[in-house]
């Protein structure tokens, strides 16, 4: 399983993630650079993982 970060957490490496909300539906994916901080979602719960 991919590691999950959260909204508010510092990203880890440059990339493209990918969001989802709580029930593991994609809400999209977006290119985010290290050391920024994974934006909020409009979905509580909502996680992100690194895009393949």
């Amino acid at each position: 399983m991919s590691k999950k970060w959260t909204p508010g957490e510092t990203v880890p490496k440059s990339a493209t993630y990918v969001a989802y909300d709580k029930d593991g539906h994609n809400g999209g994916s977006l290119y985010l650079e290290k050391g920024k901080r994974f934006p909020a979602t409009q979905h509580s719960g909502s996680y992100y993982t690194m895009g393949e």
